[in-house]
């Protein structure tokens, strides 16, 4: 009777050990300690901001910070730090160069991110996706990010950034999509952007103080399929562009600049949906191949020098007389009768 009481003892404790060695939140933690640790750095560096309240040193991070981080379900290492709003206050802190396996850094909608681009992001040696957009960094775009070959995407959209495009971005072999837009950058589209081999190429320049003549190497480009430039000082011919109805543009923005040409035989692409012109300088008359592509939607030629009649077809007879007023002698429906 004794031995069966005496085993009747042991095992509870026998279950309680077992339960204690699988269950244990320390033994069964997935995530990287070394990832765990820079980014503990990183919610300090930031002052432990409210939106980083669960990051609890005794809590997993892979399994209990996931409102901004993404684990790779193999490795269990940082792959992913998206903030899309947040309270994130003072420069971007150079321990993010810690996460080594980081290919996404996405901070938007953070007004009180200051500071530069810190150079510490070019030991990001994966990272595939940069965005911090809506926020308030200063300084230059940085030459150094040509150093990242795995970029795809840049977004540094809403900021304050300052000073010339750096050429070296165009020598990115991944890069696909390029938004500067709304900052205060200045100096000429550098040449080297025709050589940017990306496909389904998206470039955002709009919103600066970007001057001097658009360059003919843009024309090279057959992959630029959305380009906005609008709201800048540029001149000279934008038409290059476009001269191929092979290229793959669908979506074009150059308005409220100093262009200058011809747009009277300008050949469009064949998937062109989104052509906005409106004031520049541009003289000469609609072509009548405007009437007949596909998928167009939308024109506004409005504030320029243009004569003849417009185009008769397609898209182009539904919309109104904002589309082409305020011109030299521009005619036809919606307009006044040629």
């Amino acid at each position: 009777m004794p031995i069966k009481m005496e085993i009747q003892n042991i095992i509870p404790i026998i279950l309680f050990i077992t339960f204690v060695h699988f269950y244990n939140p320390c033994q069964s933690e997935l995530c990287h300690p070394e990832d765990k640790k820079v980014l503990l750095q990183i919610k300090q560096a930031f002052n432990n901001p409210r939106v980083f309240s669960r990051w609890d040193p005794k809590t997993d991070c892979c399994a209990d910070w996931t409102d901004s981080l993404k684990c790779d379900e193999t490795t269990h290492r940082i792959t992913s730090f998206m903030l899309l709003s947040g309270d994130l206050s003072g420069p971007i802190p150079s321990q993010f160069g810690d996460l080594p396996y980081l290919d996404v850094l996405w901070l938007h909608k953070q007004p009180n991110l200051t500071g530069p681009i810190p150079r510490a992001l070019t030991k990001l040696h994966k990272l595939r996706f940069l965005v911090v957009s809506w926020a308030n960094l200063s300084g230059p775009v940085p030459d150094f990010l040509s150093e990242m070959k795995n970029l795809e995407d840049i977004q540094l959209s809403f900021n304050n950034l300052s000073g010339p495009i750096p050429e070296s971005i165009s020598k990115l072999p991944k890069l696909t999509g390029l938004s500067l837009d709304r900052n205060k950058l200045t100096g000429p589209i550098p040449d080297s952007f025709g050589e940017f081999q990306g496909k389904s190429f998206y470039l955002d320049l709009s919103h600066n103080q970007i001057s001097g003549n658009i360059p003919i190497s843009l024309g090279n480009m057959m992959e630029f399929n959305h380009v906005d430039l609008s709201r800048n000082h540029l001149g000279g011919d934008a038409s290059v562009f476009f001269g191929s109805n092979k290229k793959s543009l669908q979506y074009v923005d150059f308005s409220r600049n100093l262009l200058e040409f011809d747009l009277s035989n300008v050949e469009f692409p064949e998937n062109l949906f989104w052509l906005d012109l409106n004031h520049n300088k541009i003289r000469g008359s609609l072509p009548v191949g405007l009437a007949s592509l596909k998928y167009f939607q939308f024109i506004n030629v409005s504030y320029n020098r243009l004569c003849g009649q417009i185009p008769v077809g397609g898209r182009l007879k539904s919309l109104d007389n904002t589309s082409y007023f305020h011109n030299r002698c521009l005619c036809g429906a919606p307009l006044k009768i040629c």
